[in-house]
């Protein structure tokens, strides 16, 4: 049995950016990747914009939910995304670290969280090409 690589998608809330980097990695790998996120300081909820820009593209994030990073999800991850979370971003050796920056979508217009989810589609798409 061959190890399915691990994506840990993180940013500061885990409400937007990550989740839609999250999303599209599923959407376009399925299930030869395991696809995680995570944030520094998570919100409540999922932006509803982010949501809403989501669907627009057939892609459904409403039920997910933001979750904490963990030092012990960092280790266990083949690949680290980090989206503006800087410092507060464990470090392990011998991991594979990406820190795309994008801009965050949390009080930002539609227009701009649909900029956002088209620049994170271009690096999703870049990104499996190197994974599966």
């Amino acid at each position: 049995m061959t190890h399915k690589p691990i994506v840990l998608f993180v940013c500061v809330h885990n409400a937007g950016r990550s989740q839609m980097a999250a999303g599209w990695l599923q959407h376009l790998a399925g299930d030869q990747v395991e696809i995680w996120s995570a944030g520094s300081e998570p919100a409540d909820q999922i932006n509803p914009i982010a949501i809403e820009v989501m669907r627009e593209v057939g892609i459904d994030i409403s039920g997910e939910t933001p979750k904490i990073l963990t030092a012990d999800s960092v280790s266990r991850a083949d690949v680290v995304i980090t989206m503006g979370c800087g410092d507060t971003c464990p470090y392990f050796p011998g991991k594979r670290y990406e820190d795309w920056e994008l801009t965050d979508p949390a009080g930002q217009p539609i227009d701009v969280v649909r900029a956002v989810r088209d620049d994170i589609t271009d690096r999703i798409s870049a990104l499996v090409v190197g994974l599966v």
